[in-house]
């Protein structure tokens, strides 16, 4: 459809999709028929500067427009004529729309202001709604009316009252102008779009939580999960990549779906202090986890209920959990300094390893299960047999501070490890010798983990990043 001779700034549906509405670059605004594609009235003309955005009203009636000349206008949706233009904007109007019940027309401004309006008076209804400290670039209704939401090349969205004018809360976590901004159809989710390149769906309930961000290069979607009430100490991953169970210290551990996002379940409760970390078994259909009331206990996916403990034996938090590649044992480290093995069919102890002299932060069998690798606050990591509980070895020295994590790459030949001394070290886990030290991070290294092909590995740390690199020789850094 042609017909504009500038760029064209914005479209909208009439209500009954019989027709388009468009604003130009060219000042004017079009109407054109969805059946035959052309033009059936415009161009319509009032405007001084760029049309920058349209919309109908309900009843389709109406067309209101926002312009680069600071003024509002709305038209007969079926003759084209003026009906009313409304100055108070001080800069460009850049994003109008109805009110569901069509009495009222919001608008958002450079000028840092929503106001609201009546729609068949053009009055100005109560104060502008201020609180963005950025040009305000998109404006919506909610579908029941009572709430407005305002995008903001402040980064920010925000949420107001649509009847009081309230501020209701500041949506936080784009890092660049958010462009666009509306509500689902049934008001239960809100999406906004950002120069920062990515899509942020929210819950519409009162913390207006985040719950997704997709990119918007490859539509590729980043979940939140939201629902534990306190800190999260460690999430992790079923073995199909169909669950996540996370932990927390509000001392839950939540079951969700990898696909949407949301919690299958309620909390799975049971430990009376922090859960600090969690396991899935290779078979998927339990979770072992490790608590700062000193215990372990072993849970199903299907119940989510406790199948197995509390198992007792740590004299203090249980750090680190994790199961052996055919599921027949449970290795834990503590803050008691010991690594203990355990029947994971039974809960016996089997094996209590002793040789740090510090807490175990973290623990992991080797792909073929005959190795146990385990870092701690002692600074060292060190390699175990995993049948005799004897060390393989002597310890391997290096890190200046704690070791928080360690992994094994999927091949088993080598072991990284992630350390308060801000560095990753990669070891080669047969003569335990170190092959490479990473220095890129500027604060302590929470965690490290290999990619299932073992071409690449990630770190993340509390300087705020997550690092990917390239595993070989050189260790090149690749950042997201």
């Amino acid at each position: 459809m042609v017909g504009h001779t500038g760029w064209v700034r914005s479209v909208d549906f009439s209500p009954d999709g019989q027709h388009i509405v468009s604003g130009s670059e060219d000042h004017t605004i079009r109407l054109w028929s969805t059946q035959t594609c052309t033009t059936v009235l415009g161009p319509l003309r009032g405007h001084t500067e760029e049309v920058w955005s349209v919309a109908y009203s309900p009843d389709g009636s109406r067309i209101v427009s926002g312009s680069a000349d600071g003024t509002i206008r709305v038209f007969d949706a079926h003759t084209g004529e003026p009906i009313l233009t409304l100055h108070e904007h001080t800069f460009w109007a850049r994003s109008v729309a109805y009110s569901p019940d069509g009495l009222r027309i919001v608008s958002g401004s450079y000028d840092r202001t929503v106001r609201i309006w009546d729609a068949h008076t053009g009055l100005l209804i109560g104060s502008p709604l201020r609180g963005h400290s950025g040009h305000v670039l998109s404006v919506a209704y909610s579908p029941d009316g009572t709430r407005i939401v305002s995008g903001s090349s402040d980064h920010t969205g925000q949420i107001w009252n649509a009847e009081s004018g309230a501020c209701i809360a500041t949506l936080r976590g784009h890092t660049d102008t958010v462009f666009s901004i509306a509500f689902s159809p049934d008001g239960k989710r809100l999406a906004s779009a950002s120069h920062d390149g990515t899509v942020r769906i929210w819950e519409a309930t009162d913390d207006w939580k985040r719950i997704h961000v997709l990119n918007l290069v490859t539509g590729a979607t980043l979940l939140r999960l939201v629902g534990h009430i306190a800190n999260v100490n460690q999430v992790a991953v079923s073995p199909n990549g169909r669950l996540a169970a996370s932990c927390s210290d509000d001392r839950s551990i939540r079951l969700w779906s990898a696909e949407t996002g949301l919690a299958i379940v309620a909390p799975m409760t049971g430990h009376t202090h922090w859960v600090c970390s969690v396991a899935f078994s290779p078979d998927g259909r339990h979770i072992v986890s490790g608590s700062s009331d000193d215990t372990i206990r072993i849970w199903s996916t299907e119940t989510c209920t406790t199948v197995l403990g509390p198992l007792l034996g740590h004299t203090g938090s249980v750090y680190s959990v994790a199961y052996s590649p055919d599921s027949s044992r449970i290795v834990s480290g503590s803050w008691d300094g010991t690594v203990r093995i355990w029947d994971a069919r039974t809960g016996d102890p089997i094996l209590t390893l002793r040789g740090h002299t510090g807490s175990v932060r973290s623990v992991v069998y080797s792909p073929d299960g005959l190795r146990i690798v385990s870092g701690s606050g002692d600074c060292t990591v060190r390699i175990w047999d995993a049948t005799t509980g004897h060390l393989v070895g002597t310890p391997l020295e290096g890190h200046s501070y704690r070791v928080k994590s360690v992994a094994y790459s999927p091949d088993g030949t080598r072991i990284v490890s992630g350390s308060d001394d801000d560095t990753i070290r990669i070891w080669d886990a047969a003569p335990s010798a170190s092959i490479a030290t990473i220095r890129k991070h500027t604060d302590w290294v929470y965690s490290v983990a290999f990619s299932p092909d073992g071409k690449r590995l990630a770190s993340a740390s509390d300087d705020g990043t997550v690092r990917i690199w390239d595993a070989t020789d050189d260790w090149t850094r690749w950042d997201i």
